[in-house]
């Protein structure tokens, strides 16, 4: 079946679900005062992961989508940076810490797959 949808991709499927927790985790975790600071950097580069998955598969080349799949990428370990400092911080438990690292993972797993797709589809023209 083809996807109609960048919503119908299992990579944006589970970004979803990780921006969606980190959306709650902000919510009912982290103190008021870092609000403008950790809270802030924290959404922003959650909410770009799925936002460079949907740019990218709205792009007519498929090297333009893997670009854009790779920022994405970089996005989701920005993410896990700021997990690691809210832990260290003490805003969050290590278990915490350790469930949404294996939503990151599986983040990561995925969109390599997603990524490396994307390359063997690439006719020989959508190289440049």
């Amino acid at each position: 079946m083809k996807n109609q949808s960048f919503t119908d991709l299992e990579v944006y499927k589970e970004c979803r679900q990780l921006r969606i927790s980190i959306s709650s985790l902000t919510k009912n975790e982290f103190p008021i005062d870092e609000k403008y600071k950790l809270t802030d950097q924290i959404i922003r580069s959650s909410r770009s992961i799925t936002a460079n998955i949907a740019e990218g598969y709205g792009r007519y080349y498929f090297k333009e989508n893997i670009q854009f799949c790779r920022i994405s990428r970089a996005s989701l370990t920005e993410t896990l940076e700021h997990l690691i400092t809210a832990f260290d911080e003490k805003y969050i438990s290590e278990s915490k810490l350790i469930e949404l690292k294996t939503k990151v993972d599986t983040c990561g797993r995925l969109l390599n797959g997603y990524i490396n797709f994307l390359k063997k589809q690439q006719k020989p023209r959508d190289e440049d």
